[in-house]
């Protein structure tokens, strides 16, 4: 990734936004259990409300992080159609003439089977490619050779 604002897939938005509709749901259930300033009995209580405390933080800093994506992706605006980054859509050609089209993401989407990780071998070596150009990776099968074809909506001559 390149440190800048990365897009985000519609289908990765809203996996975001129900998850941080969890995240809240499961927070606000967990601090209506916290006693605040009221004294805690014996040592056992004092141990469980800790860990309410404790998964109180964690939920605070997973919807920070959600809520800091979101934000991020929104100031991204649209992939570059320049060179391949995550959320762009790439076309590639393969040796045997066989195209496929996937969409570089940040995250595993389990409802967007044409997405390819950024941190996945293919993923790896497209990121900063430009149409025309030939990437070599590691595939379940051996070493593979792809030719992108496309990046968006421009493509190769």
């Amino acid at each position: 990734m390149t440190g800048a604002p990365e897009p985000i897939s519609d289908v990765g938005r809203t996996a975001s936004e129900r998850e941080l509709a969890e995240l809240r749901t499961e927070r606000a259930a967990v601090a209506a259990t916290l006693r605040g300033d009221d004294e805690v009995g014996d040592s056992a209580d004092q141990a469980d409300e800790l860990q309410r405390a404790d998964r109180l933080d964690q939920l605070d800093g997973l919807i920070a992080g959600i809520e800091g994506r979101l934000r991020e992706a929104a100031a991204a605006g649209a992939p570059s159609t320049e060179s391949v980054g995550v959320g762009s859509t790439v076309t590639l050609r393969f040796a045997d003439a066989d195209e496929m089209t996937v969409r570089i993401g940040e995250l595993a989407e389990e409802l967007d089977p044409d997405l390819v990780t950024a941190d996945s071998p293919l993923g790896q070596v497209l990121l900063g490619r430009r149409v025309g150009e030939t990437v070599e990776y590691e595939a379940p099968g051996g070493p593979t050779t792809a030719f992108v074809v496309s990046i968006g909506g421009e493509a190769a001559a």
